[in-house]
């Protein structure tokens, strides 16, 4: 199969289960809400180290959000209810609650509920009023530009994590533009994240390694500098491979950021030095989601 004289490799991400929680933050403008909502999901690239991966899923309009304000809706993807729940605090509290304007609530209508604004709310030494609207309950706590508003829990779902595709190319400069491409059509996918740098990594990784100490370690079969060292999955013409990996609250999104996303990194062609789109799996002992190239892409 090839798309614009780009090779599809007949292979499959392999994925798992996660939980998710969906968060909206608002400010007084775009630029605050940003603010806030990039320093609460930074270092959140993966759970091997970061304690959660987490992103920016998309803007809100001021008709979209609780109170009608700019806001953002950023996604947040840990390995069970516990780890969710100190993420939560840490980084709503940390980089939330201290950014100016700031307010933050749920974004998910059902679920398991997660403490947000109920643990928070302890910032305000006593001084802190809840409110009931519509069903929730509401924390105000007293800081000194105002006030924060949190709402007082966020619901946590299932979720996906590790949905991939590798971008195998000539040179670093071609993998890293079709890689631009395709995320900049990915972000436009409701429901999905993809943590790392700008949406990709180049340190893809396989499970293990020869130091005991490390879960995981190098894709050297995806290492253009390990050609003929290692037993390579790499053609002499491949200099260059970069992977988007991505996270989402179910099958469908993950799905459609692959397709739209495999669809814009092979716009550029052979021509322009992008020779193959694979995928990283473990042979299906991994994850029970097995998104396979060639069915989504057809």
């Amino acid at each position: 199969m090839k798309i614009n004289g780009v090779h599809i490799d007949d292979t499959f991400a392999e994925a798992f289960p996660m939980k998710v929680v969906r968060l909206i933050i608002t400010a007084h403008n775009m630029d605050w809400a940003y603010n806030a909502a990039n320093a609460a999901t930074g270092f959140a690239t993966s759970v091997i180290a970061c304690g959660c991966e987490a992103g920016i899923e998309r803007e809100l309009k001021p008709k979209e959000t609780p109170d009608g304000r700019p806001g953002i809706a950023i996604l947040l993807f840990t390995m069970g209810g516990k780890d969710m729940t100190k993420q939560i605090q840490n980084r709503v509290g940390q980089c939330v609650l201290t950014c100016p304007t700031s307010a933050c609530f749920a974004g998910m209508d059902d679920g398991e509920k997660v403490p947000l604004g109920k643990n928070l709310r302890f910032f305000g030494d006593g001084w802190q009023i809840s409110k009931r609207f519509g069903g929730q309950r509401y924390w105000r706590v007293p800081v000194m530009d105002g006030e924060f508003l949190c709402q007082e829990s966020a619901w946590m779902n299932k979720g996906i994590g590790g949905g991939n595709f590798l971008v195998l190319a000539e040179t670093q400069a071609q993998a890293l533009a079709a890689c631009e491409k395709a995320i900049k059509a990915m972000r436009k996918v409701p429901e999905v994240i993809m943590p790392f740098p700008g949406g990709v990594v180049r340190s893809g990784s396989k499970v293990g390694s020869q130091y005991k100490s490390l879960p995981a370690s190098t894709n050297d079969a995806y290492c253009p500098t390990l050609k003929g060292q290692v037993k390579s999955n790499l053609g002499p013409e491949i200099g260059s491979v970069m992977e988007i990996v991505i996270d989402g609250v179910t099958e469908a999104a993950i799905k459609e950021a692959t397709r739209v996303g495999v669809e814009a990194a092979c716009s550029l062609g052979r021509k322009r030095g992008i020779h193959r789109i694979s995928a990283g799996n473990y042979g299906g002992n991994l994850g029970p989601f097995h998104f396979k190239l060639r069915e989504i892409c057809r």
